[in-house]
């Protein structure tokens, strides 16, 4: 697993981010996440808007991580917002979420999340979870965002 891996995590409980990041630690990704509180946050990061223009601050993420339910803007605005920006559409985007509840998975899934996964109350279930999902990650091969061929020249349209 690259120990370098730029994450984005969307996350507006600062216990949670801070949980994430020692199961991160412990799984060998020394790279701290971005954080951002929110759904709009997040965007703007995404769209190197305003405060995240500067990349070698705030570097393109190679995984998104975002929780759902958040004040204001949230993790299904973030991932409508993916879905209609294909060309940042290729980033594995990982629901990380307190909430079971089938609507939630499901609309996760039909807005194009790659995965939806239930925040465990056990710290070494969270930590083995994290673990689990960087292996699979670390094996997909995986596009470079802002590389050619845009999506548009393989075919692929807004939504």
């Amino acid at each position: 697993m690259d120990p370098s891996i730029v994450i984005l995590l969307i996350e507006d409980s600062p216990d949670d981010a801070l949980l994430m990041q020692r199961a991160f630690k412990s799984q060998g990704i020394m790279r701290p996440p971005h954080v951002c509180r929110n759904g709009s946050e997040a965007i703007s990061y995404l769209s190197g808007a305003g405060v995240y223009a500067d990349r070698k601050t705030h570097p393109f993420p190679h995984v998104v991580i975002t929780d759902l339910k958040m004040p204001g803007s949230d993790g299904f605005d973030v991932l409508r917002w993916l879905r209609d920006h294909p060309e940042f559409a290729v980033i594995p985007t990982i629901v990380w979420s307190s909430s079971a509840d089938a609507r939630d998975v499901k609309k996760a899934y039909c807005l194009g999340a790659n995965g939806y996964l239930c925040k465990p109350t056990d710290f070494q279930e969270f930590k083995e979870m994290v673990g689990e999902m960087f292996r699979f990650w670390d094996r997909c091969e995986k596009p470079v965002p802002d590389s050619p061929p845009t999506c548009e020249e393989l075919g692929v349209k807004h939504r």
